[in-house]
């Protein structure tokens, strides 16, 4: 039986375009002010000194902002890159310039999960800071409840099977009681190959499901 759901984000319960069209061009536009202003804040200067680490060596602020920007318009999966991300992120919720995607049944779902007792985490290539500032600012307003924990990038890369068993064991629970949901099949095989059960979900146009009820068809795999 399927105790805890783990979810990804984009594409899952959130529309790739909001994440491309929206959250990463707000983060391109402001990276460079951003740093400039708040580089000497301890969280800041914690992930411009991550990124020299990344690179391998001492960069100066301009170089790291370069560097930001490059991994950026490359779409790479870096913690620091995600981290700072985040920040931006927290900036635009919080002054109302967007709200957090999420289709209605991924919302319907996850609730009623949540009502039956089930265990729901998010993994995502986001950090975790992004992760929550999306669900808390949600046109159902703010679904943070629901989940019990949250992974990102810091638990390792979503491809390596040892990500999803570093998850199993800081859920508390054996890898075959938990399922991951995403939209990505190579994802999925990282998570099977770690034990668990896997869904795929795929979206027509306009966010509709390929199927009847994305989320009741799990390979037979049954949620209480």
């Amino acid at each position: 039986m399927i105790k805890a759901v783990v979810t990804d984000i984009e594409g899952t319960t959130t529309s790739i375009s909001f994440v491309h069209e929206t959250l990463f061009p707000y983060a391109r536009k402001k990276l460079a002010p951003f740093i400039r202003q708040h580089a000497d804040e301890p969280a800041v200067a914690e992930q411009l000194a991550a990124v020299s680490v990344e690179v391998g060596h001492t960069l100066s602020l301009d170089e790291a902002i370069h560097q930001l920007a490059e991994w950026m318009d490359d779409d790479k999966k870096i913690t620091p890159l995600k981290a700072l991300q985040g920040m931006l992120w927290q900036q635009g919720y919080e002054n109302g310039d967007y709200q957090g995607h999420v289709y209605p049944d991924a919302y319907e779902k996850l609730k009623q999960w949540a009502e039956w007792g089930v265990l729901l985490y998010v993994y995502s290539s986001g950090s975790v800071k992004a992760q929550q500032l999306l669900f808390a600012h949600t046109e159902f307003g703010d679904m943070r409840p629901l989940f019990s924990g949250y992974f990102d990038t810091q638990v390792g890369s979503k491809g390596d099977p040892a990500s999803y068993r570093m998850i199993s064991e800081e859920i508390g629970l054996p890898a075959a009681e938990i399922l991951f949901l995403s939209d990505l099949q190579a994802e999925l095989d990282a998570a099977t190959a770690a034990g668990m059960s896997a869904g795929l979900l795929l979206r027509g146009a306009e966010g509709r499901a390929d199927a009847a009820d994305v989320y009741d068809d799990f390979y037979g795999v049954t949620v209480p």
